[in-house]
């Protein structure tokens, strides 16, 4: 099997570890000091699960899509952050001989609406999602640290089509140290991460906390909650579903499962804020917000959050 990672952050290399590791063909897409380190030192994995260290001869990174002199990848995983969707699917868009006819890509991104600008260039059909609640931290640029662990990667569609065609590389994941399964309710699992994410992410990078602190202060539990209501009001409305009835029931777990099982990490929106990076708050929070005026449900939390993280970012 060959995969193609566009993206070489923290979660992407974690991911091409794995399937490295249970001999597929895996090209990088890079560029810069990531490049030459791969190029230099191969593809590492550490921290929680199978150390994998992958020699550079096994791996061949591509600074453009046009560099590739082959094509025909089973699987294009797209790794990067989803500010940059727009110019990646219309990179894509000009290189569709790369992926077979019966290929598939496959988003490892935070948020919703993610998949919308690969749409725009290839059928519901090619298009999966996957979600990630698997902590990564990049200590170096071609190693991959596994620094938190919930359950495991689920990858399906969000438009009725089988996961069967998925399954070898949800299976090569799991076989590569990393669990990892096949889901026909991706949007359950997505709606799931939505609720978490953006209750923590942006008031963790505001308050500069890690997670386990929001939960102990009123002050932040109030507005968590708020965030929390007005998601599922907007969920509802959109004719989604996920793991729980009602806001108040995954309070419960949010409270009592999910932040003590996560307490020490810090979000990848802070982790971003402090690098002066741009956020994927426009598609987290600010998917609620685009949703929620096109329903006409009132956010007005999740527009505070939203605007307040857009706010830290126009004084990079």
């Amino acid at each position: 099997m060959r995969a193609l990672l566009y993206g070489s952050g923290a979660v992407g290399l974690g991911i091409a570890a794995s399937l490295l590791d249970c001999g597929w063909e895996v090209d990088i897409k890079a560029s810069g000091r990531t490049k030459d380190l791969i190029n230099e030192k191969g593809v590492k994995r550490v921290g929680l699960f199978k150390e994998i260290d992958i020699p550079a001869s096994r791996v061949k990174v591509f600074e453009r899509l046009s560099d590739i002199p082959y094509g025909e990848y089973d699987f294009i995983l797209i790794c990067i952050k989803s500010v940059s969707n727009e110019e990646s699917a219309l990179d894509l868009s000009h290189n569709k001989n790369l992926l077979k006819a019966h290929g598939k890509i496959v988003i490892f991104q935070n948020g919703w609406g993610t998949d919308e600008s690969y749409l725009r260039y290839f059928d519901k059909s090619q298009v999966y999602s996957a979600r990630v609640i698997t902590g990564f931290s990049r200590p170096e640029r071609n190693i991959s640290e596994v620094t938190v662990h919930s359950s495991p990667i689920l990858i399906g569609s969000l438009y009725n089509q089988p996961a069967d065609p998925v399954k070898s590389l949800a299976d090569a994941i799991t076989q590569g140290g990393i669990p990892c399964e096949t889901t026909n309710e991706i949007h359950k699992a997505l709606w799931a991460k939505m609720l978490y994410n953006c209750a923590l992410n942006p008031l963790g990078a505001i308050l500069n906390v890690c997670y386990g602190r929001l939960a102990e202060c009123e002050s932040s539990i109030f507005i968590m909650n708020q965030v929390i209501e007005e998601i599922f009001a907007v969920m509802t409305a959109a004719g989604y579903q996920t793991y729980w009835r009602s806001a108040n029931e995954y309070q419960k777990a949010f409270y009592g499962e999910l932040i003590p099982s996560t307490y020490s990490h810090r979000s990848s929106t802070l982790q971003d804020i402090e690098k002066k990076n741009k956020t994927e708050i426009d598609s987290l929070n600010g998917s609620i917000v685009r949703l929620g005026k096109k329903l006409g449900i009132s956010t007005p939390y999740n527009t505070m959050l939203y605007n307040l993280i857009k706010a830290k970012e126009s004084y990079f």
